[in-house]
């Protein structure tokens, strides 16, 4: 992990931008972070919009983070943001777009094109980094995930034992086969769901979780539509997360 710039936030987080080969994101630790007293990690998923674009959300969620006593850390998804285009990523978006302004189901085929890849290669990308930031003295476990692509949080679930809880917002498209893999999740879960996203499918959502494995999966439904989320929701997921990372 290459740090290129690094600040220190006026509420004494620390805050390094880095690359992990192509791939950039950024690490936030809180003041009491150290080799002596290392501290949880939270990875911070996000939609494929672009670091430059979330960075303003990403950073006040760290931020919300720190002061409950964690590291968080985030890197940019495939085919987003400053990283290579991915043709056929664009195209599924193309798809999805189209189909939606026409207010047509969105075909099967064209949610597996645009979810199924970019977890095959998101994922990897995100364990790759995980080991980068365990390495850092001032980070420890346990580990959780919060938020972004379900997806990807989905496939982490499962195959990374270092992730012990997880907090998922179903606002995305789930392919069918996930819905397979997340009975194989066993980790705790608090689900966001937002009742009236204008962008998700609701009962597909709940079906989500009822397929879930999890012996504790908790799911938190609000009025309002994606961007609506309730201030009081970031405290309903810091306490889950407090609970069981520390």
């Amino acid at each position: 992990m290459h740090v290129t710039s690094e600040q220190r936030l006026d509420d004494g987080v620390l805050e390094r931008a880095f690359t992990l080969g192509e791939i950039p994101g950024f690490l936030w630790t809180p003041e009491t972070a150290s080799a002596s007293a290392p501290v949880p990690l939270i990875l911070l998923g996000h939609p494929p919009l672009g670091l430059r674009r979330m960075y303003p959300r990403l950073a006040a969620r760290a931020r919300h983070s720190a002061a409950e006593g964690f590291a968080t850390a985030t890197i940019e998804l495939p085919g987003s943001g400053d990283r290579p285009g991915w043709p056929a990523l664009d195209q599924a978006r193309t798809d999805l777009r189209r189909a939606m302004q026409a207010g047509r189901p969105v075909p099967d085929e064209t949610v597996d094109a645009l979810v199924l890849p970019l977890v095959d290669k998101a994922v990897p990308e995100w364990q790759a980094a995980l080991d980068a930031f365990l390495s850092l003295p001032e980070v420890g476990g346990p580990v959780g995930y919060s938020g972004g692509v379900i997806s990807i949080g989905v496939r982490l679930a499962v195959v990374e034992p270092r992730i012990r809880a997880a907090g998922l917002f179903a606002g995305s498209l789930v392919p069918r086969v996930m819905f397979e893999e997340a009975r194989q999740v066993s980790i705790p879960l608090h689900v966001l769901l937002q009742w009236d996203d204008e962008g998700n499918d609701r009962q597909a959502s709940l079906d989500l979780f009822d397929a879930f494995g999890s012996k504790e999966k908790s799911l938190h439904a609000n009025m309002g539509g994606h961007t609506g989320v309730p201030r009081f929701a970031g405290d309903s997921a810091a306490q889950f997360f407090t609970r069981h990372l520390k």
